[in-house]
């Protein structure tokens, strides 16, 4: 049985510096009125225009993010690679709204994949439909009852456009392509629109991949009737498996509009779901490929053990772990050690367009439940080690 407390495996990559930054950098998100004072100061330090970039370069984006650009990603795309890890380059401005700058995300998706191409760490590349259309255009797609203009139609018909030629350039590179899940008010847009694009490009293999958010208790039916339709139809079906990233703003919209919430009652639930889902997928693996992202080692561990008892290849490249930059490094490490695929999402882009994400990142590891106490245990039980070595 794989374990993940071994910290010198976790570790490997990092000098005692970076585990050092990490330790302040966790405390410090660790604690909800410092994490809430930093994006207030944060905020109102670009306001009115403080040189504030160079600092936060230093601390919280390098634990986070591989660079501003592509080329800047290089080193950590090596450093990982040197450890059997891949790289998912995840390109993470967010509220773009004009064509132009559209345009230019799509075409800084399709460099990803180019540079995924040529280069073996590279398995994966993503993106969010949100961040190539406007998200008033999927919510308003969303809702069946609701008849969209002939300007908005057309509209859509560009974001879609968009989306097709991500994927094409996915297929024409056999580069697998990750579409992210996103909001329940627009995720029916975004679902339907990604399988038709692996009704295009999954005859042979999963090059499209939907994002299934098991946080929402619909998910599970959901799966097996995608997984169904797929196999009905001749093609393979693509999931990034994770837990979700907007619970709290979906339980505030569906208590201010009144409507269930599709939200899990608890976290039991969603963990049990998350492991049936891994079995789902498993099972079908003639039919499917799984991308599971997550910081849970139970799930892990359940993955794991499906690999192992239906005798499939640990390195059989329909199946991968994954985390993200900066958090879980005994969960990614220990995995590729062990001969299992990995890979870990690194964001990238000018500091002053990912600071949204950054503070997003501040925000999830304060709220959830022993993820920063988990991380400074593992660095702390490193530095320890490290020191009784000495």
């Amino acid at each position: 049985m794989i374990s993940f407390d071994n910290t010198e495996i976790a570790f490997t990559s990092k000098t005692d510096a970076d585990l050092k930054r990490a330790f302040w950098l966790f405390k410090i998100v660790g604690n909800p009125f410092l994490v809430k004072f930093g994006k207030w100061a944060t905020n109102y330090a670009l306001k009115i225009q403080l040189p504030i970039k160079g600092i936060i370069k230093k601390t919280i984006f390098r634990q986070f993010c591989g660079g501003e650009t592509i080329a800047e990603c290089e080193k950590t795309i090596n450093q990982l690679g040197k450890y059997g890890i891949g790289t998912i380059l995840d390109y993470s401005i967010e509220g773009k709204t004009s064509e132009e700058d559209f345009n230019a995300t799509v075409e800084e998706i399709i460099a990803t994949i180019h540079a995924a191409k040529n280069n073996p760490n590279i398995p994966f590349a993503v993106f969010k439909v949100s961040g190539i259309s406007r998200f008033s255009i999927l919510e308003k797609a969303n809702d069946p009852n609701s008849n969209l203009t002939e300007i908005e139609k057309m509209e859509l018909s560009l974001a879609i456009s968009r989306i097709d030629k991500i994927c094409f350039a996915g297929f024409e590179n056999n580069i697998p392509v990750f579409i992210d899940a996103e909001e329940s008010w627009i995720q029916d847009t975004i679902d339907r629109i990604t399988k038709d694009m692996m009704r295009k490009y999954n005859g042979n293999k999963a090059i499209v991949f939907n994002t299934i958010q098991i946080y929402r208790h619909d998910r599970i039916e959901f799966l097996k009737n995608e997984i169904r339709d797929a196999k009905n139809e001749s093609f393979h079906y693509g999931v990034k498996l994770v837990r979700g990233a907007y619970m709290e703003k979906e339980r505030e919209r569906a208590q201010l509009r009144n409507y269930t919430s599709p939200i899990q009652p608890n976290k039991a639930a969603c963990d049990k779901d998350f492991n049936e889902a891994l079995e789902i997928i498993i099972s079908e693996i003639a039919y499917t490929a799984i991308c599971a992202g997550s910081h849970n080692e139970k799930s892990a561990l359940v993955l794991v053990e499906l690999i192992e008892k239906l005798a499939i290849s640990k390195n059989d490249n329909r199946i991968y772990f994954a985390q993200l930059l900066g958090m879980s490094d005994h969960i990614s490490y220990n995995l590729s050690n062990e001969g299992f695929n990995v890979a870990k999402y690194v964001p990238y882009g000018p500091v002053k367009e990912v600071i949204p994400y950054l503070l997003r990142r501040a925000n999830e590891n304060t709220s959830v439940s022993g993820q920063t106490s988990r991380e400074l245990g593992l660095i702390i039980k490193e530095k320890q080690r490290r020191a009784l070595r000495k």
